[in-house]
């Protein structure tokens, strides 16, 4: 249906997205109208292409699905419009008189002979202009909008756009339309290259290959990449964009000229980095060599003194452990030495090898030195199960930094407070579960780390790489530039824990016992899908809360894929359906195909460093408040208001963030999550459904990385011959990764 009529006012406007519920009044109906219309203001004229809606709370409305500016033309309509806000400084009173004076000429009037106004009383030549220019801005804008939704570009991501280029948007966008995709968040290459595509460019353009080039890149670094081989590169982005690889082999170079790319070459194997990559690695390396060189406790090359020196250390440790009722091996008391000497130190080793104890032994001895101490996880779960060990307050790396809030949405460009120009004070900062830190939050780490404070980084070498780009924590181990301690000793008490043992053997290789016999560990053969799903439920809600102490909703669903009859997707909408079922008086809501409701695990998906969060006390008092909610963090839905469009989530760590609806694409359910997803946590109990799937992705890695998640119980349900290809399967996905060259040069320079 068509309807013309003018904005009575708004009643609810979502700054985000637009989404605008507003009074239209229409032949002097009130209608309540819905939809993105980010432009409108208080009297505008508009005619609406729309359709009836029944929302269950607020009665009939207007569902808004295309709509233009029109403009007032009897003197009602201009003069309710000048008055309505829309032009700031211009009220009812005073644009009833602009009215009277130039009647249905106002608006010419007003964009082109503004210094007329002057001949109202109470406009000086001040007010006339800014009259003129706010005209003028609201016609651009205008102009603009219609300009975009001509090649299907409305609503939040017009706002953008506009924000971005003001009036000169349609003269960027004729010149080079895949300028959106480098300027504009959220804006990727294939919506450019649509525009572009609608706007007659030719697909062998220099703009479309170039800007093809720097998509390829950025998939790549989605897959963990910080490089390409160059080979790679052209390869991709051949079948990317159709073209040959020789007319993309010319952009290269041209793109390096630009300094939008850094081609360096390693045995003759030419490198492609995006220039923000190739700095953030080198960056990293400068900064850890300055801090590794900074604490010179003796002379290297002084091999006599090292030695007298770490031998005196060690005695010194070995009092303490006996004054604080602690035992360390050979390897422990060495890596607790090796800290002190060191700028930079880095520990690794599997579960149960006493991580924890030497941490624990290293804060001693650096609190009796009087040093300040910081740790830090990238995790919430992390951070807490630090804390919980260590009877220190852990943050995460990002609360550590203090992260500005008032930053882009382009997660490489995160603001912390914490930086070069002031940076942290501490003596001592040690980040755990390293091999989850990428590459750009690894730099923002060491920009806020000044010279002669020690950093120890510890973390499970053989754990999956992290989410983001990089392979931190294995590269500066392979680069063998840093002291480093593999502790490999499975003490006694974590030998009591099949988990434990078991996880050990998968990761050299050898075979878990699956006879049922253990206390912890559980393999239960099921080869159909519909019976895995059954004694999954079972297992949840009836057989392991009692066992494990737990309830049902600590219980977590750990497995290898997003899609198929096992992966999240599905899974989550079974487990909801039994583990949290619609009632009449759970709130819900429906997003794409989603079900949201209230008592729903979910998790956040994709780092927020601008979603405000507050710490309530149980008087509902705000404790704490912060910005930034990320990828894998877990919580609890406790609130969803129809009437504010909002959903209310609380986190592990009692953080409580508020959703608009318009932002769900942010959560998922999580009732079962990704083994990738799970990095960095640790759960009472797991359960691991493995039938089949890919062999790149069913590898010994991926298996290792998910039996070490469990806590207390791990109960794996499928084929035993997938688990034993697993284990057999030592081929991990290759990243193409340079900061060990970057290292090594640094030091060949130094």
């Amino acid at each position: 249906m068509e309807i013309k009529g003018y904005v009575d006012h708004i009643i609810y406007r979502k700054p985000e997205n637009g989404y605008t519920v507003f009074i239209l009044i229409s032949e002097g109906d009130e209608i309540t109208c819905v939809g993105s219309l980010p432009q409108i203001d208080q009297g505008d004229h508009l005619s609406i292409e729309g359709e009836e809606v029944l929302h269950p709370l607020y009665g009939s409305q207007i569902k808004v699905i295309s709509y233009h500016m029109i403009t007032p033309e009897d003197e009602e309509s201009i003069e309710r419009y000048l008055g309505s806000g829309a032009i700031k400084g211009v009220g009812p009173a005073l644009a009833a008189r602009i009215v009277k004076r130039f009647k249905k000429d106002t608006f010419r009037i007003i964009e082109q002979e503004p210094e007329r106004l002057t001949e109202i009383k109470g406009i000086s030549e001040r007010i006339a202009r800014q009259i003129c220019d706010q005209m003028e801005e609201k016609r651009g804008m205008r102009e603009v909008m219609v300009y975009l939704a001509g090649y299907g570009i409305t609503g939040p991501m017009a706002i953008k756009i506009y924000d971005t280029y003001g009036p000169g948007t349609q003269a960027v966008m004729e010149e080079n339309p895949y300028r959106l995709a480098e300027d504009i968040s959220g804006i990727g290459f294939k919506m450019a290259d649509d525009i572009a595509s609608r706007m007659g460019i030719k697909t062998d353009s220099d703009y479309r290959i170039r800007s093809g080039i720097l998509y390829t890149l950025l998939l790549a670094a989605a897959e963990g990449h910080v490089y390409l081989p160059k080979e790679i590169l052209l390869r991709n982005t051949s079948y990317l964009l159709r073209v040959e690889p020789e007319l993309i082999e010319i952009q290269l170079a041209n793109l390096a000229m630009d300094k939008k790319l850094v081609m360096k070459t390693k045995e003759e194997k030419v490198q492609i980095y995006a220039t923000s990559y190739y700095y953030a690695e080198l960056n990293c390396a400068k900064m850890l060599w300055d801090l590794n060189g900074a604490v010179k406790i003796f002379s290297e090359e002084d091999d006599l003194m090292a030695k007298e020196y770490k031998g005196k250390l060690a005695e010194k440790i070995k009092l303490m452990e006996e004054a604080l009722g602690m035992e360390l091996d050979r390897l422990q008391q060495k890596a607790v030495v090796e800290a002190v000497c060191h700028g930079v130190f880095l520990l690794t080793g599997g579960p149960g090898t006493g991580k924890t104890t030497t941490i624990n032994m290293m804060i001693r001895y650096f609190e009796r030195e009087g040093l300040d101490i910081f740790l830090a996880a990238p995790t919430g779960r992390a951070a807490k199960r630090m804390t919980e060990a260590t009877g220190f307050e852990a943050k995460t790396i990002h609360r550590l930094l203090e992260l500005n809030g008032g930053v882009l949405e382009d997660t490489r460009k995160a603001s912390f407070t914490r930086n070069q120009d002031n940076p942290l004070e501490a003596d001592v900062i040690i980040i755990d579960e390293m091999s989850m830190v990428d590459i750009h939050l690894f730099q923002a780490l060491l920009k806020a780390v000044t010279p002669g404070t020690r950093l120890i980084l510890v973390g499970d070498v053989n754990q999956l790489p992290s989410v983001g780009p990089g392979q931190v924590l294995q590269d500066l181990i392979m680069s063998k530039s840093f002291a480093t301690v593999s502790l490999q000793k499975i003490f006694r008490q974590a030998t009591e824990s099949d988990i434990v043992v078991n996880a050990h053997k998968i990761h050299q290789g050898e075979y878990p016992v699956f006879d049922n016999k253990s206390k912890d560990f559980f393999f239960l053969e099921r080869n159909d899908v519909n019976i895995i799903y059954k004694h999954m439920i079972q297992l949840i809600k009836e057989k392991l809360p009692g066992y494990c102490k737990v309830t049902p909703f600590e219980i977590q669903v750990l497995t290898p894929m997003r899609k198929g009859s096992l992966g999240v997707l599905t899974l989550n909408k079974i487990l909801q359906e039994y583990l949290n079922p619609g009632e009449e008086t759970k709130e819900e809501y429906i997003q794409a195909d989603t079900i949201f409701r209230v008592g729903d695990k979910v998790m956040q998906i994709k780092n927020n460093y601008q979603l405000e969060w507050e710490i309530v006390s149980k008087y509902n008092i705000p404790i704490d408040k912060g910005v930034g909610v990320f990828n894998g963090d877990m919580g609890i839905i406790r609130e969803i208001s129809q009437l504010q469009h909002t959903l209310t989530v609380e986190f592990d760590d009692m953080r409580r963030v508020v959703y608009p609806f318009s932002m769900l694409e942010e959560l998922e359910l999580a009732y079962a999550v990704t083994i990738h997803k799970s990095q960095g946590s640790e759960y009472p109990a797991v359960i691991l459904p493995l039938l089949t799937g890919p062999k790149q992705l069913f590898n010994r890695n991926l298996l290792y990385t998910g039996v070490t998640r469990a806590k207390n119980c791990l109960t794996i349900l499928g084929n035993k011959q997938t688990v034993w290809e697993m284990i057999e399967n030592n081929n991990e996905n290759e990243r193409y990764t340079g900061l060990r060259e970057r290292i090594r040069e640094v030091e060949g320079v130094f």
